[in-house]
């Protein structure tokens, strides 16, 4: 189970949004690379990075944040926002990206995911953002009729990585993860799923250690992490103590 912190970008700033509204930002980071560097000190095994400016521009807008992140710290980085084509999915993953995420091209050029998922196995993520249980697009601004379950389902046997699963009705509000339908739809799919969106307190890193959540790739924290609600190490000795839990229940006759 692994807990990412996230590094949203907005005019070359670390950012945390309430409901996925731009003009609901709060500015905790002026250096990007020195919150890579931050997160990287304390532990964190991946950091989950979105382009915001991107992903309403359908193009890369805070591209020289992510190289400095890129170049502040070995950790392996996912990136989201904006990466629409082909061509960008593999021009990322050259330049050091592990992973990139695809949100709004997953519900508008679908055959765009499975080929870049075919083409690079294991390093595309499709992003699954969901309001009232319909997909939402376009940095949020635009709610679909597709449910969650039915576009992920699209994506089995193509290659992807991971689906990341945002309720963006909890995102930045501190609410807690939803956790019934992050579990819902992992249970729907074979692809590995990480939740998104609210992660507020201990309970919900306690939640993460749980049986049922066993089959969740993670979890994904923004502004509980920046405000101090939760301490890096505490959460990670958490997570660390429930693996080695679980390796002890497996090894006993």
């Amino acid at each position: 189970m692994i807990l990412f912190p996230a590094i949203d970008l907005k005019g070359g700033e670390c950012v945390r949004l309430q409901l996925g509204d731009m003009d609901r930002a709060t500015v905790y980071n002026t250096d990007p690379a020195a919150q890579a560097r931050t997160f990287a000190d304390h532990g964190f095994e991946w950091l989950h990075v979105v382009d915001l400016d991107g992903a309403f521009a359908g193009e890369s807008r805070n591209g020289e944040a992510v190289q400095s992140i890129l170049a502040a710290t070995a950790k392996p980085v996912q990136l989201g926002g904006g990466i629409r084509t082909l061509a960008s999915v593999e021009a990322w993953l050259e330049r050091g990206v592990s992973r990139v995420v695809l949100g709004t091209a997953a519900l508008r050029d679908p055959d765009l995911v499975k080929e870049a998922g075919r083409r690079f196995p294991g390093r595309v993520a499709v992003g699954i953002d969901a309001r009232g249980g319909k997909v939402a697009v376009e940095g949020w601004a635009e709610t679909s009729s597709l449910g969650s379950v039915e576009l992920a389902k699209r994506f089995e046997d193509t290659g992807i990585a991971a689906i990341i699963y945002t309720d963006i009705d909890r995102d930045g509000v501190l609410s807690g993860i939803n956790w019934k339908s992050t579990i819902a739809l992992a249970d729907a799919v074979s692809i590995p799923v990480i939740a998104s969106g609210g992660l507020a307190s201990y309970a919900d890193i306690e939640r993460m250690t749980m049986p049922d959540a066993a089959r969740l790739e993670g979890a994904i924290s923004g502004r509980a992490l920046y405000d101090g609600r939760i301490d890096p190490g505490q959460a990670l000795a958490m997570l660390a103590g429930a693996r080695g839990r679980r390796r002890l229940d497996a090894v006993r006759p």
